[in-house]
């Protein structure tokens, strides 16, 4: 036999090896993979969304809504959002692996195989559309399945095609809103659309800065960020800036839809407050792209979002 046989030899047996060790590890290791399919669904970025999920139920309700039917579109919400997001990794998964913040991803790290991956989210997405449908109704179900096929099938590609994805994917993350709306029995009317625009709105200047941070990343994976197609910044922070404004306009409906009285000027003082103080940061962005300008507009929006939820709950139960 020759040497470069003996040499394909060794290599195959290596990789079975390290696939038998793999294995292995994935057997006794079973917290470590338990781990890596809950970091499959994004927990970090559910729990927000199903905190704004709840919170609009409350204002929906106009009054303490029902917990059980609050509790059945936040398990249902929770099943479709994960499943989304299981199916956006597995598409990704090549692409994942260009940048150093998602190489170490389970799929782009092979902790998970593709095929595994696909029949968890699949599950997750059937069983979350068939809940919905089951406990609070078949509108709030296909609003679900709406939701997840605007991100994984118009959101996700479109990132490698055009720099308007960010507005596609704003649309799929703020849908789930009305979902709770909806699972309260109540018609979508003014407050239900302030609340869809005040999440749609949030998501630009938090991308915005998320899109300059990791610009050089996403230029390498091939991704059509406004940081990418437009490396002055300027473009991304006119996106951030509007929205900024836009999002100033549109939190303080809720508030000035109820009765204006003491409790209620105050809320709408401190939501107009709080709109202008990440108004500030968009600003600074827009004026000086750097990283640290970046930095300082996504704390801004991380801070700001949780504020403005309790904001509305206040208002609600005010």
């Amino acid at each position: 036999m020759s040497t470069s046989h003996l040499s394909l030899d060794q290599q195959s047996l290596e990789q079975q090896r390290l696939e038998q060790q793999r294995l292995e590890h994935c057997r006794t290791n079973w917290f470590g993979v338990v781990a890596d399919y809950v970091e499959l669904t994004k927990p970090k970025i559910a729990v927000m969304l199903l905190a704004a999920v709840a919170v609009t139920s409350f204002v929906a309700a106009k009054g303490y809504p029902d917990l059980l039917a609050m509790l059945h579109v936040i398990v249902g919400t929770a099943l479709v959002a994960a499943s989304s997001c299981v199916w956006n990794q597995w598409i990704e998964r090549h692409v994942d692996m260009l940048m150093p913040r998602t190489a170490s991803r389970p799929l782009p790290a092979g902790r998970i195989q593709p095929f595994s991956a696909v029949m968890f989210g699949t599950v997750l997405g059937i069983a979350g559309v068939v809940y919905l449908a089951a406990t609070v109704g078949w509108l709030t179900s296909g609003i679900g399945a709406l939701t997840w096929v605007l991100y994984v099938c118009v959101y996700t590609p479109m990132k490698r095609t055009s720099p308007w994805n960010t507005a596609v994917g704003a649309v799929a993350g703020a849908l789930p809103l009305w979902m709770g709306w909806l699972a309260m029995g109540k018609e979508l009317d003014t407050r239900a659309v302030a609340i869809f625009a005040i999440l749609f709105f949030w998501q630009f200047p938090h991308f915005m800065a998320i899109a300059w941070l990791y610009r050089k990343q996403y230029e390498k994976a091939g991704m059509k960020m406004w940081s990418v197609v437009d490396p002055t910044g300027r473009r991304a922070g006119v996106q951030a800036v509007s929205s900024a404004v836009a999002l100033i306009l549109v939190s303080i409906i809720p508030v000035i839809l109820g009765p204006l009285d003491f409790t209620h000027i105050l809320l709408l003082f401190t939501t107009a407050i709080l709109g202008f103080a990440q108004l500030l940061f968009a600003v600074n962005f827009y004026q000086k792209p750097t990283d640290i300008a970046a930095r300082w507009l996504l704390w801004a929006s991380l801070v700001y979002l949780p504020c403005m939820l309790g904001l509305l709950l206040l208002n609600h139960l005010a």
